[in-house]
């Protein structure tokens, strides 16, 4: 977790920085005049506990879009070193290039080896160029396909972590099938014959998120969202303005709650008080701890009824009427 010296707030988030800084200065002013001021210091630690739970309870879809996107908040690469031991990661789809926005290999969950692959944002300005910003290629996309197949092959679990804007629409990405390789990846997970857990940690945008996001289960973070186009861009077409983004986030039903009653994803799961962006080591426990338990029900399944039940799962999603119309004899 960065230094509280060198942590970036939110604007709604500005409460519990002016509490910090009071805290601060509290803790100088104890370090300089040598005073007892241990019951003052506990009472602002204790507004800031309060302060961070009236802010988890009152987020407005919005604001929990902002939250997925908090710079501080970890990305695939911190969940797996703070929930995995043994990572190896793998690198190229044997064909292009190995896309750094797309990172994978195996792990060791709690003694399970599980192939665990993920969207990389980059945690500063180089290190994002570098990853593309989670946005991935063909290749990151045919990569991750890679390792599925390698996980089916070894009989290991595959677990994936969904954080990003959206698959890179560059002109080079649709000239090496941008289109094709997220729909082969669709088309071969919901056939893979070993457990598929996806779970997204941060942004779930369209068919970025949908190239890794096909599995038996699909859970998502308390402060992310998960919906076909993001609110700046739905406002824009809309509205033809940015200015409407924040209803745009409201009317897309885009947060864990909605997609939960959609029966989009099969569970929301809890962050550390005020975002998963204050306690990397509990972010990381609690998704540990969530999918032990969910991987040893699904090994318990055969492969031929996970597949069925997986295809039965996505083919039932939606909403839509039939009208039948007489035509004449």
């Amino acid at each position: 977790m960065p230094e509280l010296k060198n942590r970036q707030f939110l604007d709604f988030e500005k409460p519990i920085k002016d509490l910090y800084d009071q805290l601060d200065v509290l803790k100088a002013m104890a370090e300089k005049s040598k005073a007892d001021m241990t019951t003052a210091i506990a009472d602002l630690e204790k507004k800031i506990v309060e302060a961070k739970q009236d802010l988890t309870q009152n987020l407005t879809p919005w604001q929990r879009v902002q939250l997925s996107r908090h710079p501080d908040r970890p990305y695939t690469l911190k969940y797996i070193e703070k929930m995995c031991t043994n990572f190896v990661e793998l690198h190229g789809d044997r064909n292009v290039k190995d896309d750094k926005a797309m990172v994978g290999g195996f792990a060791q969950l709690d003694g399970e080896t599980v192939m665990i692959i993920g969207q990389q944002k980059g945690i500063n300005t180089k290190m994002r160029q570098i990853r593309n910003f989670g946005m991935a290629n063909p290749e990151g996309y045919r990569k991750a396909l890679r390792l599925m197949k390698l996980a089916e092959k070894f009989n290991k679990p595959v677990i994936t972590l969904i954080d990003t804007p959206g698959a890179y629409p560059g002109l080079e990405a649709e000239e090496r099938g941008q289109g094709e390789a997220i729909a082969r990846n669709i088309f071969e997970m919901i056939r893979l014959k070993v457990p598929v857990i996806c779970v997204i940690i941060g942004e779930g945008a369209s068919g970025g998120a949908l190239g890794i996001g096909v599995g038996d289960r699909v859970f998502m973070m308390e402060n992310t969202w998960y919906t076909v186009i993001s609110p700046e861009s739905c406002s824009s077409i809309l509205w033809r303005s940015w200015d409407k983004k924040e209803l745009a986030a409201e009317q897309l039903r885009l947060t864990g709650k909605d997609m939960l009653e959609f029966g989009l994803v099969d569970g929301v799961i809890p962050e550390p008080l005020g975002g998963a962006h204050w306690d990397y080591a509990e972010a990381g426990s609690i998704l540990r701890d969530f999918l032990i338990p969910v991987i040893k029900d699904l090994k318990a399944v055969s492969p031929e009824q996970r597949c069925n039940e997986r295809i039965e799962k996505f083919s039932k999603m939606g909403f839509w009427d039939e009208k039948v119309t007489e035509t004449a004899v």
